[in-house]
């Protein structure tokens, strides 16, 4: 029959078209979580502020009340933290009284607190005393809410017949609480039939003041309480389809991506309402003529088009539209009365359902039409059967459709190459047709062939599930307070970083001065070096410049060289050092380098082996650059506090960065360098100056930006120089122009000044150190020691059970097993690094779950935070001292800048920007990296030969 054949094309979606439909949902879902495109989203994409499933862990008495089409239906779940493997449940069901429906918002919301009330009442024992504990509330409420937080949501529609007046726009959550609050212990109810499936529970274990604590804790939709009922038991879900009279979908979602909430971290359920998915006419060639007349007739024309297509509230008025235009082409009733057809509401999902599960022949399916008042023909009733068989199809076709582009939306997101995930499913279609899970996992699966998708059916409903949310959320607090109190001690307020700032310039001007330098825990040390570089040879070009290259320019000030010739510069800072030179010849300017390695055993063995592998590595280089028979300068950045009492001669004050080579403290270096290459017998080289890298980098970035004064390293350790006044530099005679002075900040805090900000977990770092007490500032800032840090927490809260639930993690007790390297990695900004701190978690044979990864963040970004906050304030005492030194009222400087810890780290520079701008707000600073460059080398050397040639003249 043409007739039949054209309606059943009409119903049947090709592959193709699905194909694009997925790609306009997936698109719709981008705009939905987009802050900017939200509001023109039909694809709402609501978050629902649950971010954890359950872990088992769970446990306590928890009260569920859910909003179903003409019910409201009770729980009280009792969980005892085995895994969720055996709630309990007892639970109440009552029926709405006609109208209410429609009627005010305030009766309706009384009517479920009555409902509540008398649950409780005929639960409760009445001779068990009392009690002032709470008992938590789960509300399910299965409308499109604006949800700011788990306990408040806004109501945007009604749907599902549903029209109180008076409450779109209201927070139901406040209104269910006011209703509850109103109600009294032992109000009568409004009559219900009980349904207790669990044996031997006993209502004892509640008591009648429980009645006036009821507290709702958490606001959610059936679709969440689908998903969260089939994350129980083990099975973690992440997908939930609700398929029944209304339609809709949650997953959860990378948290960054959700840009209409604050949170970025871990993940977070999204609600994505799609019922309305082709109310902008995206739908409207896949749209019949059947679905058009249904649409106009419903109570919201041109709204919730998709759901319409695939609810079962519109299923059968579908099939009943169909069976009417059919009659009217002669093709279906022919001869006899279908009048009956033009009933609203007639031909039910019920009937529908018998219709197509019904394989044994026609003779049911005519019982079914000939109750309905019809006279069918076999005929009749064949055709009839392929028209429910198509309206359903093409709806387990709808939704497969939208699974596949969350689906794929999921794995695209993540980064992943496959997608392997649990996908509750509940609902009248899922229950009602057993060719719905076919139909939606093999269309899934052609159109997201990228994913895997495994259904697991709700038990009990929404509302087991909503009890999960509710424990989930306490848990989560509990969790929370607890996170709170270890971390606490590590969050600095303003006021603990002013008086950090003030007692670095306390120090400072304690060593400063002679009569207190001594006692001085920032030993405030001159380095001889009396101006910063003037740019007078640099240029037209953009350059920077790092510490071995501005040492050539110390070396010209005092070798003052011909404008040809090689110059060295060595670096040693760390377990790496490197050896550089820079040729000038008459066709141009060439540099060379590299990086050799310093043993631990050498670090920590003799001054004799440390100086004479130094010297072994200058020859290595130097042959390899055939330099062997030339007698060159060499300019040494040495990264260790030092008593410099000349620009090539510095006594070691004090090993740091995991150095103790002996014989060295209170030493002439530059003269031990010497004394070890005349033991080498290597005359290719002569040490001619010695700097700190800090120095070294100030005087780099000099040369790209004049106004800079301030050297800061923050690596492996941390330390800062800066432009002080001669007359302020007590330990020096003289008292015209300035000098830098290396700060050795680092110790700041080692006459015990900083006691009062040292934790727990640093005084245990610092005692395994091989120098306790000493360097203290550095061992709260620099890199060397915040892996250390984080560890020594992380092995707190897994005592505590927050983290691997309590599993012991033996790897966590090895020392420096937590590099600190891992901490740029795990705070990069997106929700991708998530998975990456997954795997480092993995590789430390740390078995993490994704709130343990997120947790984990949430460590290293408290320590690195506050590493970069203690640095702001020191730095605060210097510019401010500056400032104050120049009499200005605004200070315009800028500080070079280099190290691992500042360059690396994704949040380290700008925390710590952000600080010193709040410490010190007259002071405006700006930040300079001194980093590799390919034409820095002929630039630095063009200004120190055009140096060296003024000088000479």
């Amino acid at each position: 029959c043409p007739q039949i054949q054209r309606a059943l094309r009409s119903l049947s979606v090709p592959l193709e078209r699905l194909h694009i439909m997925k790609g306009h949902m997936m698109e719709d879902m981008c705009k939905g979580l987009s802050r900017r495109t939200h509001a023109q989203a039909k694809v709402r994409m609501l978050p629902t502020y649950i971010c954890s499933t359950p872990n088992g862990t769970e446990k306590g008495n928890f009260l569920v009340v859910e909003l179903c089409q003409n019910q409201v239906r009770t729980l009280l779940v009792t969980l005892y933290g085995d895994g969720n493997m055996s709630p309990q449940m007892m639970y109440k069901i009552f029926d709405m009284p006609e109208g209410i429906m429609q009627g005010e918002g305030e009766a309706l919301f009384d009517f479920i607190a009555q409902c509540v009330t008398q649950f409780l009442a005929e639960t409760v024992s009445s001779d068990s005393g009392s009690s002032e504990e709470h008992l938590p509330l789960g509300f399910v409420f299965p409308f499109s809410c604006r949800q700011t937080q788990l306990d408040k949501a806004e109501l945007l529609s009604w749907s599902k017949g549903f029209s109180c007046s008076g409450v779109v726009g209201k927070d139901v959550v406040q209104l269910l609480q006011s209703a509850i609050n109103k109600q009294k212990v032992g109000a009568n109810g409004t009559g219900g039939h009980w349904l207790s499936p669990w044996r031997g529970w006993k209502s004892s274990q509640f008591t009648p003041g429980q009645l006036c604590h009821v507290d709702v804790v958490a606001l959610m939709n059936d679709t969440v309480g689908t998903m969260m009922t089939c994350s129980m038991e083990g099975r973690p879900c992440e997908v939930a389809i609700v398929a029944d009279k209304g339609s809709n979908c949650c997953f959860m979602a990378e948290a960054y991506l959700v840009e209409t909430t604050d949170e970025t971290s871990g993940r977070m359920c999204v609600n994505t309402e799609w019922g309305c998915f082709g109310d902008d006419g995206s739908l409207n060639d896949i749209i019949t003529p059947y679905d058009v007349c249904v649409d106009e007739e419903s109570s919201n024309p041109g709204e919730k088009r998709f759901e319409k297509m695939v609810g079962t509230l519109y299923l059968g008025e579908i099939v009943r539209h169909a069976l009417i235009a059919l009659t009217t082409e002669k093709a279906l009733f022919t001869g006899t009365d279908a009048a009956v057809l033009k009933e609203k509401g007639v031909f039910t999902m019920q009937h529908v359902l018998e219709i197509i599960n019904n394989e044994d022949g026609i003779s049911d399916v005519r019982r079914i039409l000939e109750v309905l008042g019809l006279q069918p023909s076999e005929r009749d009733c064949g055709r009839v059967q392929q028209i429910c068989r198509a309206v359903v199809g093409r709806a387990a076709s709808l939704h497969a459709t939208g699974l596949a582009a969350i689906l794929s939306y999921m794995c695209q997101t993540r980064e992943m190459e496959t997608l392997m995930v649990n996908v509750g499913v509940e609902g009248e279609l899922y229950t009602g047709c057993p060719r719905f899970e076919e139909i939606l996992l093999n269309v899934s699966r052609l159109l997201a062939p990228e994913c895997m998708a495994t259904l697991l059916p709700s038990r009990d409903g929404s509302g087991r599930g909503a009890a999960m949310v509710t424990a989930v959320a306490l848990r989560l607090a509990a969790q929370r307070r607890e996170v709170n109190e270890v971390l606490a001690p590590l969050r600095l307020t303003r006021a603990d970083l002013e008086k950090v700032q003030a007692l670095m310039r306390e120090e400072m001007e304690r060593g400063l001065c002679k009569e207190t330098n001594a006692s001085a825990s920032v030993r405030m040390l001159p380095t001889y070096v009396s101006h910063t570089p003037d740019g007078t040879g640099k240029g037209q070009g953009h350059w920077e410049w790092d510490v071995e290259e501005a040492m050539a320019l110390l070396i010209a000030m005092c070798w003052l060289p011909t404008e040809r010739g090689d110059f060295l510069a060595l670096d040693l800072g760390g377990t790496n050092f490197r050896v550089l030179v820079v040729h000038v010849t008459e066709e141009g300017i060439s540099m060379a380098s590299e990086i050799y390695v310093i043993p631990a055993a050498i670090m920590q063995g003799t001054g004799m082996g440390l100086f004479d592998h130094i010297i072994d590595c200058i020859i290595d280089f130097q042959m390899k650059q055939n330099l062997v028979t030339q007698m060159l300068p060499l300019g040494f950045t040495f990264s260790f506090p030092c008593q410099q009492v000349g620009l090539d001669k510095a006594l070691l004050l004090t090993w740091t960065k995991g150095f103790s080579a002996s014989g060295c403290v209170g030493q002439d270096v530059v003269q031990l360098l010497r004394d070890a290459a005349q033991r080498k017998q290597h005359l290719g080289m002569q040490v001619v100056a010695l700097v700190n890298d800090t120095v070294g980098t100030m005087m780099a970035c000099g040369y790209d930006d004049p106004k800079c004064e301030i050297g800061l390293i923050v690596g492996t350790g941390t330390n800062a120089c800066y432009m002080e006044e001669m007359k302020n530099v007590g330990t020096l005679e003289g008292d015209q122009g300035r000098m830098c002075i290396n700060m050795e900040w680092g110790a700041f805090g080692d006459n015990g000044c900083l006691d009062h900000i040292f934790t727990h977990f640093d005084r245990v770092v610092d005692e395994s150190t091989i120098n306790p007490g000493k360097q203290r500032f550095e061992k709260l800032i620099s890199g060397m020691y915040l892996g250390e840090i984080v560890r020594q927490i992380l092995m707190v809260m897994a005592e505590k059970q927050l983290l691997f639930q309590g599993r012991p993690c033996p790897k966590l007790q090895t020392k420096n097993i937590f590099q600190t390297k891992f901490l740029s990695t795990i705070e990069l900004s997106n929700g991708l690094a998530l998975r990456q701190i997954r795997a480092i978690l993995n590789e430390l044979e740390l078995d993490a779950s994704f709130e343990d990864s997120v947790l984990m963040r949430e460590v290293c970004q408290t320590v690195s935070l506050r590493a970069a906050q203690l640095c702001a304030a020191g730095l605060a005492a210097v510019v401010e001292k500056m400032r104050e030194n120049r009499g200005l009222d605004q200070l315009s400087v800028t500080v070079g800048v280099d190290g691992t810890l500042y360059k690396l780290h994704p949040c380290f520079s700008q925390n710590l920007q952000k600080t010193l701008k709040e410490l010190a707000p007259n002071c405006n600073v700006s930040f300079l990296l001194s980093e590799d460059g390919s034409g820095k080398g002929a630039a630095l050397v063009a200004a120190v030969a055009s140096r060296a040639a003024n000088a000479m003249q």
